[in-house]
């Protein structure tokens, strides 16, 4: 218990340093997706150097054609089987969801502790079905931002992988996983905040994964912050760190939330995450 206690006050002290310094220390399976960013993201950039910067990680390389024949982008099954015709069929936005959803999967199966690889996985899968309802919800309800909720989506939770991946240094924590998940908690929004800053994401994104999480958020969502929200709780995956902490799923939450909104309009949607949920695991792993 010594150990654990000293490990974990280095950990809190190294985070409080690198939000300090303002000098984040990025797992490496994250330099990629931040290089496709800055890439996607400079108007001057042709598709061609951005595939090629795609080809330079042959597993991320492979996801993407993979997910360009599925058949949600890909209905008609026309093979495509070039990097760039992929990048070219799942667009540039889809092209950033994919590399942070293969990064945050390595960084899962990185573990080299059972325990933290257990935790990092239940934590991906969560952020998969989050991003999935997120996308479906923006769709259904045929707003603009279906691409900037499936990314929003995803990095809610980004605070908490880095802090994952972070941990690995101190092996003693993992002796008291629910003290863990309470320094994850108390640390989950400041991290969040300076990765995504670094990231430097998009406004909108930034501010939906801010959003207030105890909300009564009723349909249909004003924000996509509200959207965020009532995703989360049409999760069906939870996210380990709360089942840690002892918060549970709020189904009655997500029901009054959902208010008038037809039964078979709601099971349209739920068909459309899982799909979709499926349709981004498929990409990831296979």
């Amino acid at each position: 218990m010594e150990e654990f206690e000293t490990q974990t006050e280095a950990f809190a002290q190294q985070i409080e340093e690198e939000l300090r310094d303002g000098v984040l220390s990025f797992p490496t399976v994250f330099d990629l997706s931040l290089r496709i960013k800055k890439l996607a993201d400079d108007p001057e950039s042709s598709l061609s150097a951005i595939a090629h910067v795609v080809k330079t990680e042959p597993v991320l390389a492979a996801k993407v054609i993979r997910m360009a024949n599925t058949l949600l982008l890909n209905p008609y099954r026309g093979e495509i089987n070039s990097v760039d015709d992929a990048i070219g069929r799942i667009g540039l936005s889809t092209l950033r969801c994919l590399a942070y959803a293969v990064a945050a999967e390595q960084l899962a199966r990185d573990h080299r502790s059972r325990q933290m690889r257990l935790v990092a996985t239940g934590l991906w899968m969560h952020s998969i079905d989050v991003a999935a309802w997120a996308y479906a919800f923006a769709r259904h309800l045929k707003r603009d931002t279906p691409d900037a909720a499936l990314l929003a989506g995803l990095m809610l939770n980004v605070g908490q992988f880095y802090l994952l991946a972070r941990a690995a240094r101190y092996p003693a924590i993992e002796g008291n996983m629910n003290r863990f998940a309470e320094v994850v908690s108390l640390w989950d929004e400041p991290v969040r905040n300076a990765v995504m800053e670094a990231f430097d994401l998009p406004e909108l994104v930034v501010d939906a994964c801010a959003a207030d999480p105890t909300a009564h958020t009723e349909w249909p969502p004003a924000a996509l912050g509200d959207v965020i929200f009532i995703a989360t709780l049409a999760a069906e995956t939870p996210n380990p760190f709360d089942t840690l902490l002892g918060v549970q799923r709020r189904p009655e939450l997500l029901e009054a939330s959902l208010g008038d909104l037809d039964q078979d309009a709601f099971r349209a949607l739920m068909t459309a995450a899982r799909e979709m949920r499926q349709e981004m695991i498929a990409a990831v792993c296979g």
